[in-house]
């Protein structure tokens, strides 16, 4: 399956540099190379060539690489043109490009037409584009596996064996008086507990997957003075905060991105939280709050000198169990129900309190200096538990939150099917509950799934890929 049109971009990074790419794609790249280089090329062999202009001047000089249909990135005719990198260069390219026929290519749209012409599935181009936002070599290399298909075969494989089990319900509904007797087969339950078992095993590693591509939004909150910028600063291993004794120091919103074990965190310094006259200071809190409301996870920072005395500590953590009506004199509003939180107690160092996790207090308590740095690796394995992410070992997949979507609803659905038959032996209810998870996974891979969707998808990546 091909496209009429011949598309054309620079391939390579917007600016100045030492070698500018530009990719052709579609029908009419054999016809555009003998005018352009005076020749086609050997397929898949980089040789040295002159870029003609209209008046058989030259345009440029460099390296051309030619794959012919099929055998190519879109499944169509593909040239790479590698000249110099100057902006002007590469515009004139172009435009004796575009005069030759060719249009400018929309964004993603040689991962586009690789889709459609089944060089790739969705799952596959998603993670090209994973990869070139790739934030740390974890993520890099998660997506490099998904690109070359890893999450696609074990989807499909996941596919396989709720065919096979379609297959014996299908088969016990439509030969019901054949010796084909699906209520009492022994091997049911575990064959539905392996295909849950497969679930629980992809979400797993699509779920790391998901967490080293979009990193986890932290917010740093608690009252003027409990150490929230000299925290960030501690994380950050720099001075990227200003830390005064004043109370309402920091007014805006202060976002730091750090790597954690591969994880990219993005830690947000707040104002602190109380109530003010003062407009700017207000606008601080306002947009703290607002923060908290969006946050992956809050740390909720307590002056241990100032806010745990008089054995008040347990009082305020259970009140924030049962999203009572104060924690620390910050309204229930600011930290929301569904945003995992932990209490970090700071300035241990005044108090003379051992650094520690007290997981029995709700949300976990850590105790820490901020100032000296005693606790801080405590914290930082406590994030990780909290965001369910486990240091990368190669096991992860590069996945997206549709991804994960997809095979919770997938997962729901086949429990659901074996629910209703355990409960009313309603066969047709399970297959129908099975067609329906097999479609769920289908729009991971794009076997099904609608237009919008993978406009959507594509209209996000560079123009040039």
């Amino acid at each position: 399956m091909t496209t009429p049109d011949t598309i054309a971009a620079i391939a390579s990074a917007p600016g100045r540099g030492a070698i500018g790419i530009v990719r052709v794609s579609g029908s009419k790249v054999p016809d555009i190379a003998r005018v352009l280089l005076g020749t086609i090329p050997a397929p898949r062999i980089a040789s040295l060539s002159r870029f003609l202009a209209a008046d058989g001047s030259i345009l440029d000089e460099g390296v051309v690489l030619y794959f012919p249909a099929p055998a190519s990135f879109t499944g169509e005719h593909v040239l790479e043109l590698q000249g110099h990198g100057g902006a002007i260069v590469l515009d004139l390219l172009m435009q004796r490009l575009f005069a030759l026929g060719c249009r400018a290519a929309l964004p993603g749209e040689f991962s586009e037409r690789a889709f459609v012409n089944g060089k790739i599935d969705i799952a596959q181009a998603e993670a090209v584009a994973d990869l070139i936002d790739a934030g740390s070599a974890a993520a890099a290399r998660a997506a490099v596996r998904s690109m070359r298909g890893e999450f696609s075969a074990r989807i499909e494989e996941l596919q396989q064996r709720l065919t096979e089990l379609r297959k014996l319900v299908e088969a016990a509904i439509d030969f019901p008086d054949e010796e084909i007797d699906f209520a009492s087969d022994s091997k049911l339950q575990a064959r539905v507990g392996a295909i849950i078992g497969d679930f629980e095993r992809i979400t797993a590693a699509a779920r790391q997957g998901a967490l080293l591509r979009d990193g986890l939004n932290v917010v740093i909150a608690g009252k003027p003075n409990a150490g929230k910028s000299s925290l960030l600063n501690r994380l950050a291993g720099d001075e990227v905060a200003i830390v005064t004794d004043l109370p309402g120091t920091t007014r805006d919103v202060l976002r730091q991105p750090l790597q954690l074990d591969g994880l990219a965190v993005n830690l947000i310094d707040t104002a602190g939280l109380r109530p003010t006259t003062d407009a700017i200071e207000a606008e601080g809190v306002r947009r703290a709050r607002g923060e908290i409301r969006k946050a992956d996870l809050v740390l909720y920072l307590v002056d241990a000198a100032a806010d745990f005395e008089s054995g008040d500590a347990s009082a305020e953590t259970s009140g924030a169990a049962a999203w009572g009506a104060q924690l620390r004199g910050v309204p229930t509003d600011d930290l929301p129900p569904g945003v995992p939180v932990a209490v970090v107690v700071n300035k241990i160092d005044l108090t003379g309190t051992p650094a520690r996790i007290d997981a029995a207090a709700t949300p976990t308590e850590v105790y820490l200096s901020a100032k000296t740095g005693e606790g801080l690796e405590l914290l930082r394995a406590h994030l990780k538990v909290l965001a369910g992410y486990q240091n990368a070992d190669g096991s992860a997949l590069s996945a997206r939150r549709r991804h994960l979507d997809a095979l919770r609803r997938a997962r729901d659905l086949v429990q659901q099917g074996m629910e209703n038959f355990s409960r009313a032996r309603a066969l047709e209810l399970f297959a129908e509950d099975l067609r329906l998870a097999q479609g769920a996974l289908g729009e991971i891979t794009g076997e099904f799934g609608s237009e919008d969707l993978l406009g959507e998808i594509f209209r996000s990546f560079c123009i040039g890929k």
